[in-house]
């Protein structure tokens, strides 16, 4: 295998199929290392820890055609290291040299038949707005949870609801629920568990705007975005009955400037330390928050707010409350309570389209 290119489009191509390789190793040592095929002038840098596989496509000038498995960090430090203009790479006989300039690097391959057969998704192609699934992505991905012991709540619920797609993750702590209408991806009443980790990268692919073709198979869902094809395994199991966490009314309403609560939130939450929990005092008067550490000292923030209710104080985790206020839309939110102790709901004022519930704190 011979070809040239540009340093920086082949550090893009090492980079973004390096992200599926995993860290952690495994019982599969050629899984440490992107696969590189060449066909004609089109180059696939495939990355993959059998969960997840990102391959990616780029245009170079092709001399020979081939196959080769690189080791994933050392070929993408060492491109990206190189001097900026063509690099030239040539595979031939269990080496890889990579060149530019005046520096030459030689690595060692791992044999490419080593490297498994990753079968991509197989359903109809489906095109989604890559700008609206993204700030989607962004509002419910966070609220999935990273304990692996856990994998149910590892996903993303994708959902067929009567109005479009539906997109569902908790933590047991939070839940994230946002709602696309007019998007028609899956059958009715068909629903598929898409893990976070696989949608957290699709989101660093989506920035870019554009569209986004999604096919769905029995056990895999595939993206692709722009010559970069994401192909994940597909969680297997129920998702928790999510709607019955909701309340179905709210007695207390407070609604209040969202940039403001944020940036208070930031401030006060300094003083929480140790998982101590930020209080939000909620009356007529408006909004207090307080936030005390012992032995460290406490904070205390008033903010001018709109009340309907009872008066409330109730206490959360700082940074899950930052979250939901962060991943909120529009100038206003509204924080809808029942008491201290059942679950609160934030809301955009005047957009009903996404909902973050939020388990309160215990505290004395």
């Amino acid at each position: 295998m011979k070809f040239r290119c540009e340093r920086e489009q082949l550090v893009e191509a090492l980079g973004t199929a390096g992200r599926a390789v995993s860290s952690r190793g495994g019982s599969l040592p050629v899984l440490a290392g992107l696969r590189l095929e060449l066909a004609g002038n089109q180059l696939t840098v495939t990355g993959s820890d059998l969960d997840l596989t990102i391959s990616a496509q780029i245009e170079v000038a092709g001399d020979a055609d081939g196959v080769a498995v690189i080791p994933s960090k050392l070929v993408a430090d060492v491109v990206r290291a190189m001097e900026p203009g063509a690099v030239q790479v040539t595979v031939a006989e269990g080496d890889a040299e990579i060149a530019a300039g005046r520096s030459d690097f030689t690595l060692r391959t791992i044999p490419a038949e080593e490297f498994p057969q990753i079968a991509g998704a197989e359903g109809d192609a489906v095109t989604l707005d890559a700008e609206q699934f993204a700030d989607a992505l962004k509002q419910v991905v966070p609220a999935a949870s990273s304990d692996d012991s856990r994998p149910i709540l590892t996903g993303v619920l994708l959902a067929a609801e009567p109005a479009g797609l539906r997109l569902v993750a908790t933590d047991s702590y939070r839940l994230a629920v946002r709602d696309l209408p007019g998007t028609t991806v899956l059958d009715e009443g068909q629903q598929v568990l898409v893990p976070s980790r696989a949608l957290s990268e699709l989101a660093r692919l989506l920035s870019a705007g554009g569209a986004v073709t999604l096919r769905l198979g029995e056990r895999e869902a595939s993206f692709d975005v722009d010559g970069v094809v994401l192909t994940t395994r597909l969680i297997e199991g129920d998702f928790p009955n999510y709607r019955g966490l909701i309340p179905e009314s709210h007695p207390n309403s407070l609604t209040i400037n969202r940039s403001e609560l944020l940036d208070a939130v930031r401030r006060v939450r300094l003083l929480a330390q140790e998982s101590t929990p930020v209080r939000l005092s909620m009356s007529p008067d408006g909004l207090e928050l307080i936030a005390m550490t012992q032995d460290v000292g406490q904070a205390h923030e008033a903010l001018d707010a709109a009340y309907d209710g009872d008066e409330l104080t109730v206490a959360f985790n700082p940074d899950y409350l930052l979250n939901g206020i962060d991943v909120s839309a529009g100038d206003e939110i509204r924080l809808e309570t029942v008491d201290a102790l059942k679950p609160a709901v934030l809301r955009t004022v005047g957009d009903d389209d996404f909902l973050y519930l939020l388990m309160p704190v215990r505290v004395s």
